[in-house]
């Protein structure tokens, strides 16, 4: 899930540059060595799904060019994999947290931009990411999960459901666990509904803290064109 912290970096070698009147991305084989397969292009639905439906995410900072990532390893939960501890457990089974579903996505997004993490100076969700992902949401592709608790949203997380994968972008808590709960009920969600993995496309201590691992891209994309 971008769930994990990102510089900006200065590009210092040979990269795609996108036109905007081709809605098209180079092979995920030329893809740097850096994770990056191409820079430029818009925030369009069309573009953004067929990033997503090739493996492909976007991912900088505000003032940056739009930066697509397809990184090699890739980060993702395979549902057997998902680590509850009993503490955790114990949390779930008291009800403290209400979980919905797409019922605030905006206001999701907006917590994940907004949140303070450490060691990041900025925030990759600028405002036109907000936006984009709202129109994403509008057709049913971006999907977000809300954890409230005495009615008051404290956690959640959102991205892009393909229906077989599930693309994390991010998540956010304001009390402790509050994103677990949202990340746990999600894979569990999926699971029953048969989907291959959730995404978390890059690595974190706090993902790996809850079973994800890293795979070879390759792998990951067998999983992505496989329905």
């Amino acid at each position: 899930m971008s769930l994990s912290n990102h510089s900006g970096i200065f590009f210092l070698f040979m990269i795609t540059l996108l036109d905007d009147s081709i809605l098209a991305f180079p092979p995920v084989e030329q893809t740097h060595a850096s994770g990056i397969i191409a820079i430029g292009g818009d925030l369009s639905v069309e573009r953004l799904t067929l990033a997503y439906h090739s493996g492909i995410f976007p991912w900088f900072e505000d003032g940056e060019p739009i930066t697509w990532w397809s990184p090699d390893p890739r980060m993702v939960l395979f549902f057997e994999e998902l680590k509850v501890s009993k503490s955790m457990r114990n949390i779930l089974n008291r009800g403290i947290f209400t979980v919905t579903e797409n019922k605030c996505f905006r206001e999701v997004m907006i917590h994940c931009q907004t949140s303070v993490r450490a060691g990041q100076l900025g925030t990759w969700i600028t405002d036109d990411m907000v936006d984009a992902y709202c129109r994403l949401h509008q057709i049913g592709l971006a999907k977000s999960v809300e954890v409230w608790q005495d009615n008051q949203l404290v956690g959640g997380l959102y991205g892009i459901d393909l229906g077989h994968v599930f693309c994390g972008e991010s998540m956010f808590s304001q009390v402790s666990n509050a994103s677990k709960v949202a990340f746990i009920y999600l894979a569990k969600k999926l699971e029953k509904q048969g989907y291959h993995l959730l995404d978390c496309q890059v690595y974190n201590d706090h993902l790996d803290s809850l079973g994800a691992c890293e795979i070879p891209r390759e792998q990951f994309l067998s999983y992505l064109y496989s329905r």
